[in-house]
């Protein structure tokens, strides 16, 4: 009998480490875009404040988030661009979270400080390959791009209607690495998540207009893209993940996503 029980007891133990039970809350899982780094940092750290739960997120690209949700190795998938429709069909759904603008980046001291997008399109097809062409300097332009599956070249390719044409001398695996490189480089120019954006970097305006929640949210800036929540669309999420859904979905929200640096959707 006695053995009986103590089996009994250590069964129940193990429930209670799977499942989480005597008081420990399972951690929510995200995985994907890079560029949403910030927002949902953000969203989890006061998520966590408010429910004792842990957002965890792994940065690794758009579409190793959308492959990671679709293969049940995450809650939620991060993707910065639509899914599409062979991803539809492998029945992945995607709620949009919020909209960022993709910042066409140069070096803070690079003499240019506009382009519109027919321009950007000639420079990344290599149509225009000097600076002095477009009023800078007599150099090279050394193109930074992401890598191929990233959602920020995905919506930067499909907006200068450029894909599969860009003549990049780089292509990077971070929104982080983008920026960094252009930095670091007088003649570099890239494109990159405008919540990412910081002062080492020049942002130029895109036909005149500058990038910011305003002209993002009316439209006028129009290089720009969706953040997107990647879900299975026939599996309910777990209690936790949904919590976090619904939080991150809902009005409530909307200051600490605008605080983020893009717009809110909802």
């Amino acid at each position: 009998m006695k053995k009986i029980i103590s089996l009994l007891t250590v069964a129940m133990l193990l429930v209670c480490a799977l499942t989480g039970c005597g008081g420990e809350k399972q951690a929510v899982a995200t995985d994907g875009s890079t560029s949403m780094n910030k927002v949902i940092g953000a969203l989890g750290e006061a998520f966590e404040a408010d429910t004792g739960i842990t957002v965890t997120y792994n940065a690794t690209g758009s579409g190793a988030g959308i492959q990671a949700v679709g293969e049940g190795r995450c809650d939620i998938g991060l993707s910065s661009r639509n899914l599409k429709d062979e991803e539809k069909k492998k029945g992945l759904e995607g709620t949009i979270l919020a909209y960022d603008g993709i910042a066409i980046i140069v070096n803070p001291n690079n003499p240019v400080f506009d382009l519109d997008v027919e321009t950007i399109a000639k420079i990344y097809t290599g149509e225009i390959k000097n600076w002095n062409e477009v009023g800078g300097n007599d150099a090279e332009i050394v193109l930074i791009g992401r890598e191929a599956g990233s959602g920020t070249r995905d919506g930067f390719e499909s907006i200068t209607d450029t894909e599969n044409k860009c003549k990049y001398r780089q292509e990077l695996t971070s929104t982080g690495d983008v920026i960094t490189t252009v930095a670091s480089n007088l003649d570099a120019i890239g494109y990159a998540s405008l919540a990412s954006v910081k002062d080492n970097v020049k942002a130029l305006t895109v036909g005149g207009v500058v990038a910011s929640e305003e002209t993002i949210k009316d439209g006028s800036y129009v290089v720009q893209r969706p953040f997107v929540l990647v879900t299975k669309k026939d599996a309910a999420l777990s209690e936790n993940a949904q919590k976090f859904f619904d939080y991150i979905t809902s009005k409530a929200a909307n200051e600490i996503i605008s605080g983020a640096g893009v717009v809110p959707a909802n």
